[in-house]
């Protein structure tokens, strides 16, 4: 069995099955402009804003994994629950949701069966109250 990669919930991202070989993190902190009479603005912070991460890969479904391997991931995004992410090293991310998926089939074998599977992961974080 092959090193986890990365734990989305019930999902493992690893090199048998559907490794990613770029991860995008965006944060952002909320500042909010308020007008000032007779002096230039003046910037008021609100907090942190949303953390945004980007998964992208590919999947060998005939090396390891198989066929369903997007459709599981669809399954959980349908499920409307936060999941908990993990990196391999333990460090646990927190609570995210999956905001898209997009896939990319090519080089297909006999009846249209793709040899190979690109995809894209939008995560959000969940927000949750200390």
């Amino acid at each position: 069995m092959t090193d986890v990669m990365m734990a989305l919930g019930e999902f493992r991202f690893s090199l048998d099955t559907a490794a990613y070989e770029s991860l995008r993190r965006s944060d952002t902190w909320r500042w909010v402009e308020m007008a000032r009479l007779g002096r230039a603005p003046a910037q008021q912070y609100l907090g942190p804003g949303a953390t945004e991460i980007g998964l992208e890969g590919t999947i060998y479904p005939h090396y390891r994994g198989g066929l369903g391997q997007i459709e599981r991931m669809r399954s959980l995004a349908g499920g409307g629950q936060p999941l908990l992410l993990v990196d391999g090293r333990g460090w646990v991310w927190g609570k995210f949701v999956i905001k898209s998926i997009t896939e990319n089939q090519t080089r297909f074998f006999v009846r249209g069966v793709p040899l190979k599977i690109g995809f894209d992961l939008s995560l959000a974080a969940y927000g949750e109250d200390e």
